[in-house]
Order: C-alpha cells, then sequence, then structure tokens
C-alpha cells in the first residue's frame, strides 16, 4: 500500500489513478497532521510519497515526525525549481524525490524501483532475544521451539511490534485486525492480549496495558 499526503487534492487524485491502475493500493492524506493519523492507523504502508511545501506541517517536519512510527521509504514531491529542498530531504532521509509537473511513466519508474530495493532487505522475521516471529510463515519460536498461537493472535502480535512503544487504542486494534465492520464484543481484543501474554511466557511481560486506553509493545 502507498500513501500520498499532499494539500493539493487533484495532485492527490491524479498520482492516486496512476498508482491504482498498477495495482498498488492507495491511502490519500490532505495534509501532515492527517498523513501522521493514517499512518498509525495502517500497518501495511510500504511507501509514502510526500509533498514538501504544505501548510500546517511541511515535508520536512512531517519526516521527522514520522521516523518516531515508522521506518517506511519515503520519496519527496518537489516543485522544479526546488533543487535545495530536494537536497535537503535526501540528507533528512528520503529514499527519492520525483519533480513536479511529472511524468506517469517517471513516476512509476521511481516508486517501482524504491519498492523493489526495500523488498530486497526487508527482513521476514523479528528476533527478541531467543524469540524469533517469521513473518512469512506467520510462526513463533521460543528456545527454537514452536509456540502454537492462532491466526488473530498473530496478527496482534505483529501490530504491536511493528507499532512498538507506541500505544494502540482497543478500537484501533479492532479496526485493524477485525475489520471496521466487526460488531463484536470489544473485550475480545483483552481476550486476546491474555492469551497471547500466557503462550509467549516470560516475553509476554513486554506487552504492555494502558489502563482505559489500550497496549503496547515495550521494546528498546
Amino acid at each position: 500500500m502507498i500513501m500520498i499526503i499532499d494539500d493539493e487534492k487533484h495532485i492527490r487524485r491524479l498520482i492516486g489513478d496512476y498508482l491504482r491502475n498498477e495495482g498498488f493500493e492507495v491511502v490519500e492524506a490532505k495534509d501532515g497532521y492527517d498523513g501522521l493519523d493514517k499512518l498509525k492507523l495502517y500497518k501495511n504502508i510500504d511507501l509514502v510519497l510526500l509533498d514538501i511545501r504544505m501548510p500546517k506541517l511541511d515535508g520536512f517536519e512531517t519526516l521527522e515526525a514520522l521516523r518516531d512510527i515508522t521506518d517506511v521509504p519515503v520519496i519527496f514531491l518537489t516543485a522544479q525549481d526546488d533543487i535545495k529542498s530536494e537536497v535537503k530531504g535526501l540528507k533528512a532521509g528520503a529514499y527519492d524525490y520525483i519533480t513536479k509537473p511529472f511524468s506517469y511513466e517517471i513516476l512509476i519508474a521511481r516508486v517501482s524501483s524504491c519498492l523493489a530495493k526495500v523488498t530486497e532487505r526487508k527482513p521476514d522475521f523479528i528476533k527478541i532475544e531467543n524469540m524469533t516471529i517469521n513473518l512469512s510463515n506467520r510462526i513463533v519460536l521460543i528456545d527454537d521451539e514452536d509456540v502454537r498461537v492462532t491466526q488473530r493472535e498473530f496478527d496482534v502480535l505483529e501490530l504491536l511490534i511493528k507499532n512498538k512503544n507506541m500505544a494502540l487504542e482497543r478500537s484501533i486494534i479492532l479496526d485493524r485486525i477485525w475489520g471496521y465492520d466487526f460488531y463484536g464484543d470489544p473485550r475480545t481484543v483483552d481476550t486476546h492480549i491474555k492469551t497471547l501474554r500466557a503462550k509467549l511466557k516470560s516475553y509476554g511481560e513486554l506487552i504492555k496495558t494502558i489502563r482505559g486506553v489500550g497496549y503496547y509493545f515495550e521494546l528498546d
């Protein structure tokens, strides 16, 4: 999934149409604050296309705040005469930049190149001391022994770890794991957390509760 953060609606729509035409899923954000909020909701963002010149929170400020949430690659969208901003953006940690106005071919080529390189180096497992979480096979090992977690439990664990040290409200966990159309008991989150903690043994203590709010995974 690709996120577009740009205050110009017609630019978001144009880029979104281009990307959807190539089969990408797209989520749009109207400014930096909106983008940061949506990054907390969507765990499967693979790339962010980020405009530099925006009100409220410009691209550089958004990138800095974004890095507290995720290490997802960022491609800056810059004005044609904005060379200094391009250099500043790359130094700030942006993967690449796309100059406005841009062609369909250039946009898709830059996006595809970035995603290909990120996929090459993206690990398919997470290692925490003697616990290994295989994201590809959806297996959890502790001391090389298989921990029998359900698919929902694995989804919850993956969500918490990918948003480590960030409190997730129960409603957010429900929306992300069970879907927006879930009408069951919200306490189902608490039940899954309880069973997950028990199965993870000592590592279950890394799942912290914020009373009245939700949960987070504590990790240095």
